[in-house]
């Protein structure tokens, strides 16, 4: 007989009772982040910071492409409000992982189309979390791409 090699979910949860992370498929997190992206592109689309900032957590860490960072709403809201009227983000996403039952992490390239037409394309690394029965970016770091 064959020694068993894999601990099954049920023996974990017998051994620790903790339950085993609950799997999303890539395309359910797919769905998750790009229905999340979505929403935040089109409220800097429609320069509405307060909608932008309805997208992230109450003390979510967020480091655009100006020197400092903040936590919190009232600092997404405060960094998109000096954006310009006109801005348009397009977004593509490279690489996504589930770390928990309630964090997805991903990878992401966008490009920023300002109203004069100069684009400038950034690396954004983007946590989500899944808080009250929504899924919302609780750190948002940006890379400048030289």
């Amino acid at each position: 007989m064959q020694p068993e090699l894999a601990v099954s979910s049920s023996t974990i949860e017998k051994q620790t009772g903790e339950k085993p992370m609950t799997a999303l498929d890539s395309i359910a997190q797919v769905r998750i982040l790009t229905e999340v992206l979505n929403g935040w592109a089109n409220g800097i689309r429609e320069h509405e910071p307060e909608r932008v900032a309805s997208y992230f957590t109450e003390n979510a860490l967020f480091q655009g492409v100006a020197p400092t960072h903040s936590i919190g709403r009232l600092g997404v809201i405060t960094y998109y409000d000096k954006q310009p009227k006109g801005l348009s983000p397009s977004f593509r996403i490279l690489e996504h992982r589930q770390l928990s039952d309630s964090t997805l992490i991903s990878y992401i390239d966008v490009d920023f189309t300002h109203p004069d037409g100069v684009v400038i394309p950034v690396h954004l690394t983007a946590v989500l979390q899944y808080v009250d029965g929504s899924w919302l970016i609780s750190h948002y770091h940006v890379s400048q791409v030289e």
